[in-house]
């Protein structure tokens, strides 16, 4: 009785994030198709859906029996989408671009943090605060400082101005950095993939930016890397809470101790396995030898899913943005969380910049 209950109090939410997704497909389809002739649509339906929820959201606010169904969607059922683009890749990918993805994040989660520590002297705010943004930007936006400010004794009021910095500045690249990194990387889908994982902030942002890449710039390659990218420097919040912890609560008896099990990103485990499930699904195919129609079926919906819950997410993290919250926040914290942004992708294009240059010279 009790799971009915919960079920009918989501739905409401969850359905306004699907007729969202729907009337996104709407717009692009008639736009893309009807009104400019081309026979696949070249504008993307997550950026339509982004812009739409944030409209909306801002012109009516969701009443609190949509809001519980909204914060289910952006949170579970995007995981669900992320999930399953890993039907997208082969194992080897995976271990490709992750090899080469893990220096790249350990020089921008460093330099972010040396940063913010030099801008605090400079702008005087909260050694708290600074911790938030710095997670925030250097790891996983939201979900990284709302698993960090327990461990810091971070005060509510605290925690929301570092979430809004992170939503504003995120949302403006996930907009931006897609056509900027087709222009500055010349159309290099590793390059560009590498850039959106590691230079904006939220894993849903990130999944949103490569599909709008996918859907400009007809290249799934992108997508997957970035994807790849995001979710292992997802995993580095193991490392960083409990440092974060360590390092505010040093000579404190009081400081609270991190549980490995309560932070990490488990459906980076989910992601994996949808990997092992597609290639192990190609393997017994192909060894005997059977129909694959009904397999490649199934990859085919999966992908479809993938793409309809990322949607439906981003729909409900537009409806979720208050633009009137964000106008409130102290001009530090957000000068701060700017530079910090700016830093991480400049510091990424460096990066990637440098890596392939000492590839050429080997």
């Amino acid at each position: 009785m009790k799971l009915i209950k919960k079920i009918i109090s989501y739905a409401p939410g969850i359905i306004l994030a699907l007729v969202l997704y729907l009337l996104s497909e709407g717009i692009n389809n008639v736009i893309g198709i009807e009104l400019m002739g081309y026979e696949k649509s070249p504008i993307s339906t997550v950026m339509i859906a982004i812009v739409l929820g944030i409209i909306m959201g801002n012109a009516f606010i969701p009443r609190s029996g949509f809001k519980i169904g909204l914060n289910f969607t952006q949170t579970y059922i995007l995981k669900l989408g992320i999930v399953c683009l890993g039907i997208r890749l082969s194992f080897s990918e995976f271990i490709k671009f992750g090899t080469i993805a893990i220096p790249l994040i350990i020089v921008c989660i460093v330099s972010v943090l040396v940063l913010v520590k030099l801008l605090i002297k400079k702008f005087k705010i909260s050694s708290k605060m600074s911790y938030l943004i710095a997670i925030g930007t250097s790891v996983c936006g939201a979900t990284a400082i709302v698993a960090t400010a327990p461990f810091i004794n971070a005060k509510k009021g605290e925690v929301a101005y570092a979430i809004a910095n992170i939503t504003l500045f995120g949302v403006f690249s996930m907009l931006v950095y897609p056509y900027f990194a087709n222009i500055y990387f010349d159309g290099n889908s590793l390059q560009a993939g590498l850039f959106l994982g590691t230079a904006i902030h939220e894993t849903s942002q990130v999944a949103a930016a490569g599909m709008i890449y996918d859907q400009q710039f007809n290249s799934p390659e992108t997508l997957n890397i970035a994807t790849v990218t995001k979710l292992i420097r997802n995993t580095f919040l193991v490392i960083m809470i409990p440092l974060f912890g360590y390092l505010y609560n040093r000579g404190n008896t009081e400081g609270k101790t991190v549980s490995i099990l309560d932070i990490f990103p488990y459906f980076v485990l989910g992601f994996i396995g949808m990997i092992f499930l597609r290639n192990i699904g190609d393997h017994i195919i192909q060894l005997q030898n059977y129909n694959n129609e009904t397999w490649n079926m199934f990859i085919s919906y999966t992908k479809d899913l993938a793409k309809i819950c990322l949607t439906m997410a981003m729909a409900a993290v537009g409806m979720s943005t208050n633009l009137g919250e964000l106008k409130e926040m102290g001009y530090k914290p957000f000068v701060v969380g700017l530079i910090a942004a700016l830093t991480v992708g400049a510091i990424s294009i460096l990066t990637i910049e440098s890596f392939e240059k000492i590839t050429l010279l080997l």
